[in-house]
């Protein structure tokens, strides 16, 4: 409750006067003795200053009245010109109100447009898309159609040539019977001559054993003795000869097949080069400033925990200025990614729809790009009519890399070396390149099939309806020995060639060891070898043999057998030379 300035007066009266009447009251008890007379003038003296307080008051009353009414203005006034302003700031207000609403009502509907743009474009790259897969389909079926035509006129072709072949056959048939009547006279005449030679066989025989008594009696030894006598003889007598010939042979052989393989393996592989591609686990994707690493991470990382989700590739963010990494061992996760935050990058919009939306665009136009890897590999082998699943499954062989050698590349590689090598031999070049580009066909889908990538090369090859060569070239490209047909041993060669040259392939240092010491090991196993060496890198081992043990023609025998165990207990690129080196060393001191 709020005190006026009347209470406050009236109260500072009292108080006045109690403060009066309690001095008194003290004066009184302590002097008895004052006259009433000091008392009356004491009462006259307080209602003097009691009618002081009330004009005091009164006073004080008007001037607070006053101040009231001066301040009730003064606040009607102030409370008028607040009112105003209050309602100037609203009508301000409404009008930005306004304003922000039209804008945002713009931006929403350009958003809108953007985004049914964005849709318009994916809706037309997809329609391209199938529109290319229905022309492709229809370009295969086209290409089927002509074949089964053709196939149908070669069949025709070939039962006329079959009508033809009949009657041949029947005149043939005619003539053989005139032919028998004649062989039969001949036969009887034979007969004669035979019963007459086995006669003089008989008499041959008797008259040998015969001989034989009497040299054994000669002799003083049996037949069988003296033959085998005669047979050791022989054997030491012709172990030398043996060995030398065996030796000439070997060489005149050698020489043969040396001067015909380095000239159709030159021919194959000079013209033929390629570059080999070797695919890392790390990819590095530019940003135009270290600013868009914090857009990239997102708020509490939600954006890069969507990202990693979505594309299943681990995105790295570290001090390195103005790069981020990409870190995964499956090549098409990690170009999908690195497509993706491209994109993303150049548009600057950051958000978790917003990565879904390109990581689901990157993986349509990955699709799009394996397939013409493979088109582009299927036209520089110059191999045609591979079936659209072929080609696709051809281009992600562009992501499979073997000890550092892109597949897609050694696969065209080998194509081109098939194919040079059956055109020198006079086989189907087409067909030679077709089994050398789907050699490997089976590594495009190993991490993903289980089996290895020959058994699964088969049933893909064999599901696509591919000839029979070149499935025969794809399951025995690693053992052609078993191969039914020429076209898995000139893939094989083919496949040795390209993996074997320097720089095509990495190689482990352990493993680069272990083949040198089992080398040398191999030769120091047998009879006679003093010393053992490795050279050039594993492909060649010189066999330093014991002069008085190992004659020159042995020294080649042994070779033979030292190349013979190296084949069949070791697995090696290319070839391994074998040189037996003998030596024979006359010292003599001059004291």
């Amino acid at each position: 409750m709020a005190f006026t300035p009347l209470d406050l007066i009236l109260t500072l009266i009292v108080v006045v006067l109690a403060v009066v009447v309690v001095v008194l009251l003290q004066r009184s008890n302590r002097q008895t003795e004052v006259s009433k007379s000091e008392l009356e003038a004491a009462r006259r003296e307080a209602q003097q200053t009691l009618e002081a307080a009330r004009r005091q008051a009164q006073t004080a009353l008007e001037q607070a009245q006053n101040q009231a009414q001066a301040l009730l203005e003064a606040a009607r006034a102030e409370a008028q010109s607040l009112r105003q302003n209050a309602q100037t700031e609203i009508q301000n207000l409404r009008q930005n109100a306004h304003v922000e609403l039209e804008r945002l009502r713009q931006q929403g509907e350009e958003r809108l447009r953007q985004q049914l743009r964005e849709e318009r474009e994916r809706l037309q790259a997809s329609l391209q898309a199938e529109r290319e897969a229905l022309m492709s389909e229809r370009a295969s079926i086209q290409a089927e159609r002509e074949r089964l035509q053709a196939d149908l006129q070669a069949s025709r072709a070939e039962r006329e040539e079959l009508k033809r072949e009949t009657e041949r056959l029947a005149r043939r048939g005619e003539q053989l019977d005139a032919r028998a009547a004649k062989l039969d006279e001949q036969e009887e005449k034979l007969d004669a001559l035979e019963k007459t030679l086995e006669a003089r066989q008989a008499e041959l025989a008797q008259r040998e054993r015969q001989i034989d008594l009497k040299l054994q009696e000669v002799a003083g030894m049996s037949r069988e003795e003296a033959q085998n006598l005669l047979l050791s003889r022989l054997d030491a007598e012709l172990e030398e000869e043996k060995a030398l010939r065996v030796k000439a042979n070997l060489e005149r052989i050698r020489l043969e097949v040396k001067r015909e393989a380095q000239k159709l393996l030159a021919q194959a592989a000079q013209r033929q080069a390629s570059e080999t591609a070797a695919a890392l686990a790390v990819s590095v994707v530019p940003i135009p400033s270290d600013a868009m690493k914090g857009r990239i991470i997102g708020r509490e990382g939600r954006n890069i925990r969507t990202f990693e989700a979505l594309t299943g590739v681990d995105l790295i963010i570290d001090d390195t200025p103005e790069a981020v990494l990409l870190s995964s061992f499956n090549p098409m996760r990690r170009e999908i990614a690195r497509m993706a935050l491209e994109q993303l990058v150049a548009d600057g919009r950051i958000h978790p729809s917003r990565i879904e939306e390109v990581v689901e665009k990157a993986k349509n136009e990955m699709k799009t790009f394996i397939y013409e890897r493979g088109e582009e590999a299927a036209l520089e082998a110059g191999v045609v009519g591979l079936k659209p699943g072929l080609v696709q499954l051809l281009g992600r062989l562009h992501f499979r890399s073997s000890y550092g050698q892109n597949v897609l590349k050694h696969s065209v590689q080998v194509a081109h070396l098939t194919g040079i090598m059956a055109a020198e031999l006079g086989l189907d070049a087409a067909l030679g390149r077709r089994a050398g580009l789907l050699h490997d066909l089976g590594k495009s889908v190993d991490r993903e099939i289980e089996g290895t990538h020959v058994e699964i090369g088969v049933t893909l090859a064999t599901r696509f309806g591919e000839p029979k060569e070149v499935i025969d070239a794809i399951a025995h490209h690693h053992d052609p020995e078993n191969g039914e047909t020429l076209s898995s041993v000139l893939a094989a060669a083919a496949d040795a060639i390209s993996a074997a040259r320097p720089g095509a392939r990495r190689e482990s240092l352990e493993e680069y060891i272990q083949r040198l010491e089992q080398l040398e090991r191999i030769a120091l196993s047998f009879p006679g070898v003093d010393n053992a060496f490795a050279v050039q890198a594993g492909r060649e081992v010189r066999v330093i043999v014991k002069p008085d043990r190992i004659s020159d023609a042995k020294a080649t025998l042994l070779a033979r057998e030292i190349a013979g165990r190296i084949e069949r207990d070791m697995n090696y690129p290319g070839q391994v030379q074998v040189t037996v080196v003998r030596e024979s060393r006359a010292v003599e001191y001059a004291k």
